[in-house]
């Protein structure tokens, strides 16, 4: 092979490996594959949030969610991971804190609620973080529970000091269930179309009360999270 081609099939092979969270216009048509110890689970991000959306198949990309703990579980709530700090953590050490060094401007929609399987962003409290902000990295997927219309009453008469549920809200949260008071606060970009029964056997297991609140007794790791074709 020639000096020239050997050089130009190297600068190929650079460009190709250069930015590995590179996303193109095939990653939009995909949906997001998570394997974790305890089954496997996939999601379907939201156009209708495009700053998360690609955030996080930047991620996936970097191979960033691979080996990280689901390390903060409650049931009849949520479970959520993507904290750095988790992979190859020891037993009892408190997570939470970690992530990439940057976070992703909120993107509220009304379309976009807390029901039973979506996924959302975390993020650090009102208190030091008043446009709530996201999380880059850190994400949980709700589980929730089934309401009655009394009991989303109440919800709004107390913890939502007053703020209307929308009836198509209601709707579901009265059927297929989830956090309605998380409404408004936490950027939902997407929802688990395959594998909410996973969500429900992580959220069932064991959790510590220690001052590792909430990490499971057992570690649940996401294995491996990766892009993939559209199941449908």
């Amino acid at each position: 092979m020639k000096k020239s081609a050997i050089a130009l099939l190297a600068i190929v092979l650079l460009a190709g490996c250069a930015s590995p969270g590179k996303i193109t216009k095939r990653d939009y048509k995909k949906d997001v594959l998570i394997q974790t110890t305890m089954g496997d689970i996939v999601v379907r991000l939201s156009d209708l949030t495009p700053l998360h959306r690609d955030n996080f198949i930047r991620l996936v990309k970097q191979h960033y969610f691979d080996g990280l703990l689901f390390h903060r579980v409650i049931n009849h709530f949520m479970i959520q991971g993507g904290d750095p700090d988790s992979r190859n953590a020891p037993a009892g050490k408190p997570l939470g804190d970690g992530g990439p060094g940057y976070t992703i401007p909120a993107e509220f929609n009304p379309v976009l609620f807390h029901k039973k399987g979506v996924i959302a962003a975390a993020r650090e409290g009102d208190d030091v973080n008043p446009r709530k902000a996201s999380s880059a990295s850190q994400f949980y997927l709700t589980q929730g529970k089934v309401f009655t219309n009394a009991g989303l009453d109440s919800l709004e008469n107390g913890r939502l000091k007053g703020r209307k549920i929308p009836e198509n809200y209601r709707a579901v949260y009265t059927t297929l269930g989830g956090v309605p008071h998380l409404d408004g606060n936490y950027t939902v970009f997407g929802e688990v179309i395959k594998g909410v029964d996973v969500i429900d056997k992580i959220a069932a297991v064991p959790t510590s009360k220690g001052i590792d609140k909430d990490r499971p007794l057992q570690d649940v790791k996401m294995l491996k999270v990766s892009m993939i074709k559209r199941i449908n």
